[in-house]
């Protein structure tokens, strides 16, 4: 640190922290739901220029925070792109009947009783083959919230289980980048890592299983039937359904397991969208480009074209099909991309005025035995997962502080490692200004805190990972055969 720049108070650290939190509680308050879609970028730019003027008060440059916002947005800018590509893919899969015809087998198919518990399922189990939550829920999981919709049942649940199963197999899933990031921050193999999260993400996983069966067994069977008769009817009065429409689904499943960039990966999905589109549904194209006077080739370019940006646009007669279908488009994803930009913000100048790494110094006073570090540590992430807005800071910077004190406990770095993804990885979604609560609410279109009380794994994940630490148990320790630090 620079010899004109003095060391933050742990007081002078908090004073934005408690700015941003009093601020946002306000918001909900008083816009709800909509909180995240105005109210809270507002906030979040004043409670930037309140950590700069701490910085300020303290020798820092206005420059120098500058470029600390400089450098947190740019380490945002593949989500940004990959958020806009999920536009795309939502609104050229929706004009294509890709949309509509997993929504239609899956009416067909489910019933609402076991729906929710089949949602944690199928979107865990595809998780963990691609090893991305992201991809998981921009495809099948906007499909699922169609299928929801068309049942009369809850968009809030079914997302939260969708966020459910998309973060257990993200989380264990050897393809997944946050499960690499995790074991090499602390130093443990990847694979002694994925074993020590079975100790937690395994009892998690079956709670959320046995709480969505029980709210899924509570549906009622003929007020869900007639609804479901309907949207199929409407769909199939508007659409064209068939298994091929499912093979844009495939190809951003193959391109993903193939470790393609995710950036490259959904927006080769949208133009094959794109491509199916014109095949079975030319004329939904050509009356969405709405221009008579082109030739029809290029008319359905250009509808294909709209999509992309403006998402779908249609009045089916429907109320119900018309919530499902129109939807998507980059222009859908620019208030999210703003949320995240002005979190980005905020976290960036608290980085660099010194004020995170205070805080967390903070929270080490507080740690007297292995309980209460596994805790301290899960708060942190979390918490950075609140200010920074970024679940790879909330991974990297804990294992960089915390690291010398697991092992000055003789801790094995599995430990670390593994609280790591259960405090940072597991909560990202449930922030609405991180870039993935973001990413999901803007994706399945349902607000982060609609979802979060449904996100059953993500909030029992913790907790045991937490009360696991106090007991003891799955604890390892260094020299233990088991549990030698690995390189």
């Amino acid at each position: 640190m620079s010899k004109d720049k003095k060391q933050l108070s742990l007081t002078e650290a908090l004073i934005p922290m408690i700015f941003l939190i009093t601020f946002l509680i306000l918001a909900v308050y008083i816009f709800g739901d909509n909180a995240s879609w105005g109210p809270n970028q507002i906030v979040l730019i004043f409670s930037s220029l309140v950590a700069s003027v701490v910085g300020l008060k303290n020798g820092h440059k206005w420059s120098d925070m500058g470029a600390g916002v400089v450098k947190s947005i740019s380490q945002a800018m593949p989500a940004i792109f990959i958020l806009l590509a999920v536009g795309s893919l939502i609104g050229t899969w929706v004009m294509s009947g890709t949309v509509t015809t997993m929504i239609h087998y899956g009416l067909r198919i489910l019933s609402p009783q076991i729906f929710y518990p089949t949602v944690l399922i199928v979107t865990a189990i595809i998780s963990a083959s691609i090893g991305s939550s992201w991809t998981t829920v921009g495809t099948i999981g906007v499909g699922l919230i169609g299928i929801s919709h068309g049942m009369g049942l809850s968009d809030a649940v079914t997302a939260g289980a969708i966020v459910s199963g998309s973060y257990f197999g993200d989380k264990l899933s050897p393809l997944s980048d946050t499960t690499n990031l995790a074991p090499a921050v602390s130093g443990s193999n990847l694979y002694d890592h994925i074993k020590h999260m079975l100790w937690t993400t395994i009892p998690s996983i079956v709670l959320a299983l046995v709480l969505f069966t029980v709210m899924g067994l509570s549906q009622s069977g003929e007020g869900n039937m007639a609804i479901q008769e309907k949207t199929l009817a409407d769909i199939d009065a508007n659409f064209v359904t068939s298994w091929w429409l499912l093979v844009p689904v495939l190809v951003v499943l193959i391109l993903a397991i193939k470790k393609v960039g995710p950036f490259a990966t959904i927006l080769l999905g949208a133009v094959t969208g794109g491509i199916f589109a014109v095949i079975f549904q030319p004329d939904l194209v050509i009356k969405f480009m709405n221009r008579p006077d082109l030739p029809k080739s290029i008319a359905m370019l250009g509808g294909v074209w709209k999509a992309m940006y403006t998402g779908y646009e249609a009045s089916t007669g429907s109320e119900t099909l018309d919530a499902l279908v129109n939807r998507g488009g980059m222009n859908s994803m620019l208030e999210v991309i703003w949320l995240i930009l002005t979190a980005l913000m905020f976290g960036g100048v608290m980085e660099e005025i010194g004020a995170l790494n205070k805080i967390v110094q903070g929270l080490l006073k507080f740690v007297k035995g292995t309980g209460s570090l596994i805790t301290a540590t899960i708060l942190t992430s979390f918490g950075l997962n609140v200010i920074a807005s970024d679940q790879y800071i909330s991974i990297v910077l804990p294992g960089r502080m915390f690291k010398a004190e697991y092992e000055r406990r003789k801790l094995a770095p599995e430990n670390l490692s593994r609280t790591l993804e259960d405090g940072g990885t597991i909560t990202s979604p449930l922030v609405p200004w991180n870039t993935c609560g973001a990413y999901m609410a803007g994706t399945l279109g349902v607000a982060t805190l609609s979802y979060l009380p449904f996100a059953f794994f993500n909030i029992i994940n913790p907790l045991v990972a937490i009360i696991l630490g106090f007991t003891g148990i799955s604890i390892k320790k260094l020299g233990d055969g088991k549990g030698e630090k690995r390189k």
